[in-house]
């Protein structure tokens, strides 16, 4: 089955390129989705990163397909342009679309088990202030400490991810954007002294990880192309 193919929205203009080869020994500048004022823009990305934005999966192993998927050998680059009242959510249908169009993603979605942390709220309660108005920044992070000032909880759990290395998945059930500023020690980071992850995120965020072990939602990419079609 096709889930993308079905979707009737998409990008008014969009180009989907195989990234050049950097030259040897240089770092890759990475761009995992920036979407503004209706275009979006991805650098450098797998087909897996390309999919994890479209559809909003925190894990690269909740998406399964062939070798190539998730390798540096097979990158794109994506510029895509939609009206600037277009939403992030509507983008990332016109993404699935996209991908659909010119990669001939064809794939399903099953539900498997896996063990993760659960971000939740503390039992004494949220700590946050709501989101600056006028701020378009969702926020930014490094190991050891996030800062925003317009950043949703699925952002957060997915900077955790990145930083502590598991999967960390948004069950706080607060639907808005909040200022927020988290530091906590790191082996490697500047605040080797500070207090652990745990204890930061309850004592400045009023929040808390617990484990848990529940079916998720798994893509498994049928087939694709690593050549994309014509623009």
């Amino acid at each position: 089955m096709n889930l993308l193919l079905a979707l009737a929205v998409a990008f008014e203009v969009a180009t989907v390129k195989v990234s050049p080869p950097a030259p040897l020994g240089s770092p890759i500048a990475i761009n995992l989705g920036t979407f503004l004022n209706g275009t979006l823009t991805m650098g450098n990305v797998t087909l897996t990163e390309c999919l994890q934005f479209a559809y909003e999966v925190p894990s690269q192993d909740q998406i399964i397909g062939p070798d190539w998927l998730n390798s540096r050998e097979t990158r794109f680059d994506i510029a895509a342009k939609a009206p600037p009242e277009t939403t992030a959510a509507m983008a990332r249908q016109m993404l699935k679309t996209l991908l659909a169009e010119r990669l001939n993603v064809r794939l399903h979605v099953e539900q498997r088990p896996f063990s993760f942390a659960a971000l939740v709220v503390a039992k004494s309660g949220m700590k946050m202030m709501p989101a600056v108005a006028g701020e378009t920044r969702p926020g930014s992070g490094a190991p050891g400490r996030i800062f925003g000032r317009q950043m949703p909880m699925a952002t957060l759990a997915s900077l955790l991810s990145r930083f502590e290395k598991q999967l960390v998945i948004d069950k706080t059930g607060l639907t808005g954007r909040y200022q927020l500023t988290l530091e906590w020690a790191t082996e490697n980071g500047p605040n080797r002294d500070g207090p652990s992850l745990q204890s930061a995120l309850e004592e400045q965020l009023g929040l808390r990880l617990e484990s848990r072990r529940e079916p998720l939602d798994v893509i498994v990419v049928e087939s694709a192309s690593r050549v994309p079609t014509d623009n």
